[in-house]
């Protein structure tokens, strides 16, 4: 397992883009596309579209899919199916919105080719053109039903592996939009710490007077005390405490180590990593987590990932989380 680590740095080191046209810590725009039943063709975006027929619910999910392990078409099929099993049970009046964070840019391809994915989903990345990185991202699929208003990244200049925000504005109903931000924080204990510095920049944009409201989630590698409070830092809601969870529950609340490399949870236990953050108008009315023992199907790719040090061919080492929100009105935002 730790050579696969070390192979894994040494391919993003190798794939690191040497010029980007975009500024770091300014919003830098980019598309979306949506499948017109041939092709995915570039979404078309106004800052005043309404959404009369908004909504009852949000139903927001956000998986980190894990770059470093092999096999990323049948780990991401894997995980594609799992996901359309979960959404399939919803309501009808809810829309979905996904996060995925370490996506490499075959996830993309995979997930361009999905039928489930084309008939349902609006999505940010069709290839790595828009990531700091040459080898993994995030993209985010937004529910067809939904006007996208605008579509961009802030690329973090506090960040030794080339993490962003990607932030969505979404029309309900006739008022401002909820901006969703879809980000993957700093990895480990560094000195200086860059986690505080990103989820204080993401929250600038949360906060804006342009919005109704946001919805921040991802993998943010929350795995030393400061983390605790990045929330009440930023002045905003963690929906997993919101719901009646507790920072130290394990067993309820953790969300990498159970599927880790067994050597790895023994050296470092099981952690919070995943979190949703939010502000405005919206109101959390359910927390949860998802992915749990979600494994790759071919016998030849499981006996190779369980190898490699996992107690079962596990298609990520992160559990998912999810939360659903409703959209409040001027007057209930108020009060």
């Amino acid at each position: 397992m730790d050579e696969l680590v070390k192979d894994s740095i040494r391919i993003v080191n190798q794939n690191t883009k040497s010029a980007v046209p975009w500024e770091l810590d300014q919003p830098a725009a980019q598309p979306c596309y949506s499948w017109n039943e041939t092709k995915w063709q570039q979404v078309t975006r106004d800052p005043m579209q309404t959404n009369q027929n908004a909504p009852e619910s949000i139903a927001l999910y956000s998986w980190n899919v894990d770059f470093m392990l092999p096999y990323p078409d049948s780990r991401m099929r894997a995980g594609l199916r799992h996901l359309e099993s979960i959404i399939a049970k919803q309501p009808s009046s809810a829309v979905t919105i996904i996060y995925l964070n370490e996506c490499v840019e075959s996830d993309l391809r995979l997930m361009a080719t999905d039928p489930w994915v084309q008939k349902t989903f609006a999505i940010t990345d069709l290839d790595n053109t828009y990531w700091q990185s040459g080898h993994y991202g995030t993209t985010t699929l937004i529910d067809r039903r939904l006007p996208i208003q605008s579509c961009f990244r802030v690329h973090y200049s506090k960040s030794n592996m080339e993490r962003d925000g990607l932030f969505i504005d979404v029309a309900f109903g006739a008022g401002k939009p909820i901006r969703f931000c879809n980000t993957h924080a700093e990895s480990l204990a560094n000195e200086p710490a860059f986690r505080p510095p990103q989820i204080a920049l993401c929250a600038e944009y949360m906060h804006s007077p342009d919005v109704q409201g946001a919805i921040l989630a991802g993998d943010l590698n929350a795995i030393q005390d400061f983390d605790k409070h990045l929330h009440t830092d930023n002045n905003l809601q963690d929906a997993y405490l919101k719901m009646g969870g507790s920072e130290d529950d394990a067993e309820n609340g953790h969300t990498w180590g159970q599927q880790a490399a067994t050597a790895q949870r023994m050296r470092f236990g099981t952690t919070r990593m995943d979190k949703v953050f939010y502000c405005g108008g919206v109101k959390c009315t359910s927390f949860g987590r998802f992915g749990q023992d979600v494994e790759v199907e071919d016998e030849r790719e499981r006996e190779a990932i369980v190898k490699l040090g996992f107690e079962k061919p596990w298609i990520t080492d992160h559990l998912g989380v999810m939360a659903t929100f409703e959209v409040q009105s001027q007057q209930q935002v108020s009060l």
